[in-house]
């Protein structure tokens, strides 16, 4: 499972991330910015500094920072952050939710916010934040019942005391019980959606593999941060088994950061270790003076603006594609 909307950009000048310890996560802390209006891609400037430096007055870093469109990662998911103010930041990767704005702060309290006006954008929030629970859960072989918020955190003894996201939530008849019960809704329904990875399609390798395939090589950190090209699923018409895993040769990698185009790792890899990232590939034949041709479907979307964005990244992975309405 692909985030679509997941945009990657490592916030390098801060301390957090120099520092560049590493844990294996155990949960996922669900935080809210108590910033009304500043969004999830205005952190980046506002976080990417140093603290040893004089940039910043504060010691604080987020895995990722989402919003009611947007979800931003400012921190490899393994690496330690300074989100829980406690022992949860061995242990945990922490995202914060973003507030809109039209309302103040007093005494950790919100002051003129507008339930009404505000559930579009709760509720598209909301979604996002499932989503990204769903994929790093999945990502790491965890469950609903790994998901806290700072407040509970700080019951259990291992997050400092902040109230998030309980002073948001219940406004709009939410808790993070009735969260987790929406991520385990989405994790059941995502188990019942099986992937064919075939050649074609665009991957990306689980953040939790630790080899090719059993027995084979160690995956080097590059690999994961990088979508790959799918160039072969059988050989000599017969599928490829290694280590008793069925496996795709990955030929072109795709970088995240520019969706350039670079060689690829050529290398066997189990189905399992893999994430769709363009999928529901289509092939027609079509005869034409004699010619046979052949015609991609990548995908198929309600909303023109998500047809575009894959459209542009995959021109930019070097394929002639093209946008047709029915």
């Amino acid at each position: 499972m692909a985030l679509g909307n997941l945009k990657t950009k490592y916030m390098t000048r801060n301390d957090c991330y120099t520092a560049g310890r590493k844990i294996t996560p155990k949960g996922i802390m669900v935080h809210s910015t108590a910033t009304p209006g500043v969004m999830a891609a205005d952190w980046f400037s506002r976080w990417n500094k140093s603290y040893k430096a004089g940039e910043i007055n504060r010691q604080v870093c987020v895995h990722a920072f989402l919003d009611d469109k947007e979800i931003w990662q400012y921190l490899p998911w393994n690496n330690r952050g300074w989100h829980a103010g406690g022992d949860a930041n061995n242990t945990h990767i922490g995202f914060e939710i973003c507030e809109p704005g039209g309302f103040s702060y007093s005494q950790n309290q919100m002051v003129g916010y507008d339930v009404k006006k505000n559930e579009a954008y709760f509720r598209a929030a909301w979604e996002n934040a499932v989503k990204i629970c769903v994929y790093l859960c999945r990502e790491y072989g965890l469950t609903e019942k790994d998901i806290i918020s700072h407040a509970e955190g700080n019951k259990k003894g291992i997050a400092s005391n902040h109230s998030d996201v309980g002073h948001w939530f219940p406004k709009h008849g939410e808790s993070m019980d009735t969260f987790r019960a929406a991520v385990k809704k989405a994790l059941e329904n995502v188990g019942k959606a099986k992937e064919v990875f075939e050649t074609g399609n665009i991957v990306e390798i689980k953040g939790s593999a630790r080899t090719y395939y059993p027995g084979g090589p160690i995956i080097p950190n590059w690999v994961k941060w990088n979508y790959h090209l799918i160039t072969q699923d059988v050989f000599n018409g017969k599928p490829v088994i290694k280590g008793g895993k069925q496996c795709v040769l990955l030929g072109k990698t795709i970088l995240k950061s520019t969706m350039g185009e670079k060689a690829g790792i050529m290398t066997w890899v189990d189905k399992d270790n893999l994430e769709m990232v363009s999928a529901g590939v289509e092939v027609e034949p079509e005869n034409e003076s004699g010619k046979k041709y052949y015609r991609v479907q990548v995908g198929a979307f309600s909303e023109k603006k998500n047809a575009e964005a894959l459209m542009t990244r995959l021109k930019k992975a070097g394929f002639d594609a093209y946008m047709k309405y029915d």
